[in-house]
């Protein structure tokens, strides 16, 4: 029923300027509105509202994610711009923080400045 329908993707901030500066200038995605109520970014020809909220609880798992052709390549022009990738316990990841899945899909996760959890996928 929906399939045909333009996805939204949604993330939540308690701080409209750290979001901007982080989506937009860290990021490179493309501003198209801001209201008191969200930060609207435009990214792969997907809509993602940056929903201003009183405060954020970050969810324990990947909220947002990009299909990358070369996570590498990406890994490291976000490093150069300070994005910080995670690392985690058990998990094997290379020297860029880029773990292969069973699948042989490599992904790489970091965080927002409110500590939501998003990710860069090659498959």
């Amino acid at each position: 029923m929906l399939a045909s329908d333009e996805l939204i993707a949604f993330a939540a901030t308690a701080d409209a300027d750290r979001a901007r500066a982080f989506y937009a200038g860290t990021l490179g995605l493309a501003l198209e509105e801001e209201s008191s109520f969200a930060l609207v970014f435009r990214t792969g020809g997907t809509m993602l509202r940056v929903t201003i909220v009183d405060a954020v609880v970050p969810a324990p798992y990947t909220v947002l994610g990009w299909a990358v052709g070369d996570i590498a390549a990406r890994v490291c022009e976000l490093s150069a711009r300070g994005v910080e990738f995670e690392r985690y316990d058990g998990v094997q990841q290379d020297e860029l923080g880029v773990w292969r899945s069973p699948s042989g899909a490599q992904v790489a996760w970091f965080k927002d400045p409110d500590g939501n959890t998003l990710s860069l996928t090659q498959r």
